[in-house]
């Protein structure tokens, strides 16, 4: 604990806030945490305390959804009426013979030049069905997770790298596998996963204007000149609704197991796979890896990434709303704990890396530590400790957390112990 211990004490970092015209501090000292009273959970707006668990899914979830929703994420519209679903190629002998890989036009206007995503799908082919799914969102196009050469390049816009994997704006045959080492397929086959993804620009591009290619004008009678409402979704918002359209689909694959779904997202797309499961309850498990601030972390703590910075960095990320607790984080009528504790009664895991200060590994351990009363409304156990846990050291039971050696980053050790935790809770046979 000492190493952990050290890097949390780090001296305090000043940077300019750009845009801002003013300088902030972005705090890595845990004596300058300031002190804060989290909003509790179990207290409704009229004073009275929710004491079982038919009150919490009758009136505590709906109204602390509502919150999230006006104050932090914005507003989503639901499955749209005129969705299909096209299968643009299925081969049964994947990687070897060892999986079906499925990429599959999910159309969200029911027009193939529309608004759609493409989802990669692969299927273990010697798993009884129907099987549990890994779904995630990917960063650089669905051909960067797996060298497989079968897998359709994204056509979708994308920032220019340096390394030739983005030229124009478009993924080059250079980015096939490019993080390949984030996603532990042929594992997750062989433990008897499917695992299906989709590149999160296919929604909408994760820049300021990206909004305007995006979903989010797609959908709106204005298009491109919509003027949204401070209420209205952000970025997040909708990587996260993609997420519940590739759950429509795997609702109809007989192949693969809709009751048994883990939605699962790192960094930013961590914040995205918590509030896809937050608002969407066919998702079994939720998993957090390294999502910070807008995340897993408690904003109130003001340590690492904080509310003025990420809206600042990203203003395209969350809903006008947001920006009023640029500074003003006590403010807020929510906070991240109560964002885990919508998932209830459904297993979540949290996970931080030691070296990712920016993140900010306590303020994760403590939002996951203080959802536990409303688990406990459904007499289920939580962390089960009252203090962080030693480096690769997991725990939990229905709430589970880790803090990995390194550095902001999805791992094999990650991968490990979310394999364990979905097998534990979907009654599978764990393999060592």
């Amino acid at each position: 604990m000492k190493t952990i211990a050290s890097a949390i004490h780090a001296c305090a970092l000043i940077v300019t806030l750009s845009g801002l015209g003013a300088t902030s501090e972005v705090n890595y000292d845990e004596s300058k945490v300031p002190g804060y009273v989290l909003p509790d959970p179990l207290l409704l707006p009229n004073g009275s305390r929710i004491e079982n668990s038919r009150a919490w899914l009758k009136h505590g979830r709906p109204h602390t959804l509502d919150l999230f929703a006006e104050h932090v994420y914005g507003r989503s519209p639901g499955r749209p009426a005129g969705m299909r679903f096209k299968t643009l190629s299925e081969d049964k002998n994947a990687l070897g013979g060892k999986a079906i890989r499925k990429q599959i036009l999910i159309m969200f206007t029911g027009q193939e030049d529309g608004p759609s995503l493409e989802l990669l799908v692969y299927i273990p082919k010697n798993a009884p069905r129907p099987v549990p799914v890994f779904l995630g969102l990917n960063f650089y196009g669905n051909q960067s997770v797996h060298t497989d050469p079968g897998i359709r390049i994204t056509r979708s816009w994308m920032r220019d790298s340096n390394d030739g994997s983005v030229v124009n704006n478009r993924a080059t045959e250079k980015s096939r596998g490019l993080q390949a080492t984030r996603w532990a397929i042929d594992k997750a086959l062989e433990r008897g996963f499917a695992v299906a993804t989709f590149y999160y620009g296919d929604i909408e591009p994760d820049h300021a204007d990206g909004w305007k290619k995006g979903v989010r004008a797609a959908l709106s009678k204005n298009g491109s000149a919509t003027v949204f409402k401070p209420g209205d979704w952000g970025a997040i918002a909708a990587w996260a609704w993609g997420l519940s359209r590739a759950m429509d689909y795997i609702e109809r694959d007989r192949a693969l197991d809709a009751k048994r779904v883990v939605v699962f997202g790192h960094s930013r797309q961590g914040k995205a796979a918590l509030w896809a499961g937050a608002s969407d309850r066919r998702f079994a498990i939720v998993i957090s890896n390294d999502s910070g601030c807008g995340g897993a972390a408690l904003s109130r703590r003001r340590f690492g990434e904080t509310v003025e910075r990420i809206n600042t960095s990203f203003p395209h990320w969350f809903c006008g709303n947001f920006k009023k607790y640029n500074g003003n984080e006590d403010a807020l009528p929510v906070d991240q704990h109560q964002l885990i504790a919508l998932i209830a009664p459904r297993p979540v895991y949290v996970a931080s890396a030691q070296e990712d200060l920016w993140a900010d590994p306590k303020g994760e351990f403590l939002a996951a530590k203080h959802a536990e009363p409303v688990y406990a409304l459904f007499k289920l156990p939580g962390l089960g400790v009252t203090e962080m846990p030693p480096v690769n050291t997991p725990v939990g039971n229905c709430i589970a957390y880790h803090i990995r050696s390194g550095k902001h980053d999805i791992t094999d050790y990650d991968w490990e112990q979310y394999f364990r935790f979905a097998e534990k809770h979907f009654g599978m046979t764990q393999r060592r």
